[in-house]
């Protein structure tokens, strides 16, 4: 008999089947051993499909609880975004590509991309002996971090005008959630670029430990947040808020707080 329990997302009473979280858990664990084989990505997807973002949630917090490091559980996320793909692909072909949530989902996939470089660039300075001045990966971090911390328009244009909107119809539980890792994320990526620009000054081998950390944190931590917001929130949004007048009005509000250093100009001018 499957065992099923309600807890309260924010706004509503939903049902977690805790078996599935048991199977979950185990899986990912075996993963974490034994790396990504054909035989646990064919059971990954077959899990994934049968369970709901909540369900995935509590299992990777149940391993983390249990002393995970965070940034091991990537696979799962990977091969729950290869389920999702079509329901992202389905979101942009209802909106038009001046719609403020197709530029959102547009620079997510640039900040994935810095993801990508950062996660490229720790593993090849893990790998060092020594700090060398003259390799570009200690200018690569810095750099990096930067091009986060320029993501802050795009979070104001959340916070500011999607947030408040969704909130107005009664959904408030995956908004809270956004802001507060809004806010640590914040935090980390400051913390990262201080410390590429204090690689010079530092003992290599504690330079090495609070990389591997920090980055290994940011790169988990904001893969998952663009995933819930993506797969989430997102499409929450445009099926709760129906007005094209509304849209078009966030849109002007989204304007007149600015974008980002990398959105693209056909995005922000809106050119075909």
């Amino acid at each position: 008999m499957e065992k099923k329990r309600f807890i309260l997302d924010g706004t509503h009473n939903r049902a977690v089947d805790e078996d599935k979280i048991k199977q979950l858990t185990t899986f990912l664990s075996k993963l974490n051993k034994e790396g990504l084989t054909d035989e646990l990505k064919a059971k990954g997807l077959k899990l994934v499909k049968a369970i709901s973002p909540l369900e995935l949630s509590m299992a990777e917090q149940s391993l983390i609880d249990d002393g995970m490091d965070p940034a091991e559980l990537r696979t799962l996320c990977e091969i729950h975004m290869m389920v999702l793909k079509d329901e992202l692909e389905k979101l942009k072909s209802n909106i038009s590509k001046g719609h403020l949530l197709f530029t959102m989902v547009e620079e997510h996939d640039l900040i994935l991309g810095f993801l990508d470089e950062i996660e490229k660039t720790t593993k090849e300075i893990l790998s060092m002996d020594k700090y060398d001045a003259n390799r570009e990966e200690f200018r690569k971090i810095p750099e990096l971090a930067l091009n986060l911390l320029n993501a802050e328009p795009h979070h104001r244009r959340e916070e500011n005008v999607l947030f408040p909107e969704v909130e107005a119809k009664g959904v408030t539980g995956p908004t809270r959630i956004m802001r507060m890792e809004h806010e640590g994320l914040r935090k980390k990526k400051k913390a990262l670029r201080e410390l590429g620009d204090a690689v010079a000054t530092m003992d290599f081998e504690e330079y090495k430990t609070e990389l591997k950390k920090i980055s290994g944190e940011i790169v988990y931590e904001l893969r998952d947040h663009i995933f819930k917001e993506n797969y989430i929130l997102y499409p929450t949004a445009l099926e709760t808020i129906t007005s094209e007048e509304k849209w078009a009005e966030m849109k002007e509000r989204c304007d007149l707080l600015g974008y980002c250093t990398f959105t693209p100009n056909e995005l922000v001018f809106n050119i075909e």
